[in-house]
């Protein structure tokens, strides 16, 4: 991190002084206010870890290197890893192992549900590591029939089977001093687990229908959406395959269980649709945006996207219920939904607090984004706040700066 750059750490230096004014004037410490310390703590170590996550990624994706991915894919990475995955205490604790092994060249395994987001993490821990420089080449295992996967991987030589008129690299070969990204892993047969586990231990390929053997070096993430442990005990996973990819494993929550993510995927879905389909970010309605907060998300991340695409794509100016796939639509008779928003019933203090800072927060970026005109930038200087920890602040409310651009320049 550029701990030059005191500007980027003013937010953390004046939690870090409220946490020693708190303690240097109290001459002993209840239970309530120990509680009290652990979550200004814990607030603090969230800020850091944002702060160290994104400077980091800044400075790996803005290295002048010649490389596949293009600038605008990297930028991607760079604003997912800001603000898409949240601040769920569980994703936190996934970024923050993920980022310590993103610079070893250690395999990493990424368990997790269907579309909750392992491509992107290992997009992510690519951009973080020392090879972000170099080919990120994804694989979908399950989508290669089994014969032909081992081509796929390894390549193969002319003449090696009907059809193969010339030689042809594989996968490994051109991820070679890069990163090459398995996914769905456990489809995988037991035959090129075999041939899977020979690249790992010993870094060399052979082409199909050659003896020839080719050194390659790129590092291996994989992600899976089976339980591998138990298909381990089952006898039809590799017992030394697994161990070899999961020196690192991680998993996704699925997206049931990080609710807190889904204002801001909603928010950042809708910002990607309308760029793509050359509109207006759609808005939608109070108890379609309550719907969406309480739906169960089956198909996780991309379910989401793909009902914001869905919505961008049909309504107007503003989306409802009605916008929704028939499949998950509520019934006529069950879409009343109070439109005023949730009262607590029988509040806690803290938590009236919590609400109270929360409402306070929100309605002061506005205020201060509607002057600024929705820029970003202009807002953090004028703060003496660090733009991205500021991003954060915005995304985490549920504002979208572009409508107040909007506003101030019509």
């Amino acid at each position: 991190m550029n701990l030059s750059s005191p500007t980027n750490f003013a937010h953390v230096l004046e939690h870090i002084e409220i946490i020693r004014s708190s303690l240097r004037w109290v001459s002993q410490l209840d239970r309530p206010g120990i509680q009290k310390i652990l979550e200004q703590v814990n607030t603090l170590r969230e800020e850091i870890l944002v702060l160290s996550r994104v400077e980091r990624c800044r400075q790996t994706l803005t290295e002048e290197t010649v490389e596949p991915m293009s600038v605008l894919q990297r930028r991607q990475v760079l604003s997912a890893f800001e603000g898409v995955f949240g601040d769920n205490p569980k994703l936190l604790e996934i970024l923050e192992t993920v980022e310590k092994a993103a610079r070893t060249d250690l395999p990493i395994l990424i368990e997790g549900e269907s579309g909750t987001g392992k491509e992107l993490l290992a997009k992510v821990i690519h951009a973080n590591s020392r090879r972000s420089g170099k080919p990120f080449i994804s694989v979908n295992c399950g989508a290669i029939v089994g014969t032909l996967l081992e081509s796929e991987l390894f390549g193969h030589v002319k003449g090696a089977f009907t059809g193969s008129v010339k030689d042809r690299k594989g996968k490994f070969e051109a991820a070679n001093n890069g990163t090459i990204f398995l996914d769905e892993l456990g489809e995988i047969s037991q035959e090129n687990q075999v041939k899977l586990l020979r690249v790992l231990e010993s870094g060399e390929i052979q082409r199909v229908g050659s003896d020839d053997a080719i050194c390659v070096n790129a590092r291996v993430l994989a992600a899976t959406n089976r339980n591998l442990y138990q298909m381990m005990s089952e006898k039809k996973f590799r017992e030394d395959l697994y161990y070899r990819l999961s020196v690192i494993c991680v998993t996704l929550p699925p997206l049931r269980e990080r609710r807190d993510e889904i204002p801001l995927l909603i928010d950042y879905f809708c910002d990607e649709a309308a760029e793509k389909l050359n509109r207006s970010p759609v808005k939608l309605s109070f108890r379609l945006r309550q719907f969406l907060l309480n739906y169960s998300f089956r198909g996780n991340i991309r379910e989401l996207r793909n009902i914001i695409y869905r919505i961008s794509c049909i309504a107007d100016d503003m989306a409802d219920l009605k916008h929704l796939p028939e499949l998950i639509r509520p019934a006529p008779d069950s879409e009343h939904i109070n439109e005023n928003p949730p009262v607590v019933t029988n509040p806690k203090i803290d938590e009236i607090r919590k609400i109270a800072s929360g409402d306070a927060e929100k309605h002061f970026l506005e205020e201060q984004l509607d002057a600024a005109g929705g820029n970003i930038t202009a807002l953090a200087k004028h703060l003496n706040m660090n733009r991205s920890y500021l991003h954060t602040l915005i995304k985490k409310r549920g504002i979208n700066p572009k409508s107040f651009k909007r506003r101030k320049n019509p």
